[in-house]
């Protein structure tokens, strides 16, 4: 069977076919899915029937799994969540709000790994967003602006004592921690340079992202509403469509993603699992 790699025409996202991930790749194998995912940043793999273990270990080929707070693991995988949605919820579908994956930790998933179970018929496509072309778009001036600015990340508005889960009022099947420890403030910088390609992007989103290092909470978000609309101009994003047994991988250091709903009366089950990631390396200014 013949591995192929099909990059939409932008080559932001790609699919990737002839591949068995129920058992390690080879070494090869290995390394070209990975020059693929440095390349186009969300790699869909359809086709793939994995059981729990066999996520696992496909995950495990890119790294150690990522720490996963704030929302419980499936019963003996601590490093599995389960995004159950059933079909009378009226809550609003998890992930419905431009992110990337717990960019408020220190060391932040590398990537993100969710693999389509039950698939509604209706709905549910997960669009992405590229940053570092967004950054590329910027103009000469505001890259230099932003290349020496550092943001505030925080789970509190999701997940803090006052934030949207805890005032939910609807039914919700998932299980939704939250808290004083959602609350913490962690920096980063604005721009962060991608580890294995060297390219520049963009790192805030409306949902973690707070305020900028030293800026009053005006001056902060005149800066990041901007970058918060221009990052997700259709013209920088990718929108996957799911069908059941796909498995869906994407690099949040240069990515964001949104989850659209549109199936309600629909069951969907969805297992997510997340690689470890590494200090979030920003612009040398000295350069």
């Amino acid at each position: 069977m013949t591995t192929t790699v099909l990059p939409a025409a932008s080559g932001f996202g790609a699919v990737v076919t002839g591949l068995d991930l129920s058992r390690p790749l080879p070494a090869a194998t290995l390394a070209a899915v990975k020059a693929a995912f440095a390349a186009h940043a969300v790699l869909s793999f359809p086709g793939q029937p994995l059981d729990l273990d066999g996520q696992e270990t496909f995950t495990r080929q890119f790294g150690d799994f990522g720490e996963d707070p704030f929302i419980k693991p499936l019963p003996g995988r601590p490093h599995i969540l389960e995004l159950r949605r059933a079909a009378d919820e009226t809550a609003p579908n998890f992930g419905a709000g431009w992110h990337s994956d717990w960019s408020f930790q220190p060391h932040p998933p590398a990537a993100t790994i969710l693999h389509g179970k039950i698939i509604p018929p209706v709905g549910g496509d997960t669009l992405f967003a590229d940053c570092a072309a967004a950054y590329e778009a910027l103009s000469p001036a505001f890259r230099r602006l932003c290349d020496g600015l550092t943001a505030l990340h925080s789970a509190r508005l999701p997940y803090g004592r006052d934030g949207v889960y805890a005032n939910e009022t609807a039914r919700r099947t998932m299980e939704i921690v939250t808290g004083e420890a959602a609350e913490a403030v962690q920096a980063h910088p604005l721009v962060r340079i991608h580890p294995v390609t060297g390219r520049r992007a963009l790192y805030c989103s409306p949902v973690y992202t707070i305020g900028i290092d030293g800026m009053s909470r005006d001056e902060g978000y005149a800066i990041l509403g901007h970058l918060f609309r221009h990052a997700v101009e259709a013209r920088f994003q990718f929108r996957h469509r799911w069908a059941p047994d796909t498995l869906l991988m994407w690099d949040n250091r240069v990515t964001l993603h949104f989850a659209e709903g549109g199936y309600d009366g629909h069951l969907r089950v969805m297992h997510r699992t997340t690689v470890a990631g590494e200090a979030v390396i920003g612009t040398d200014l000295g350069e």
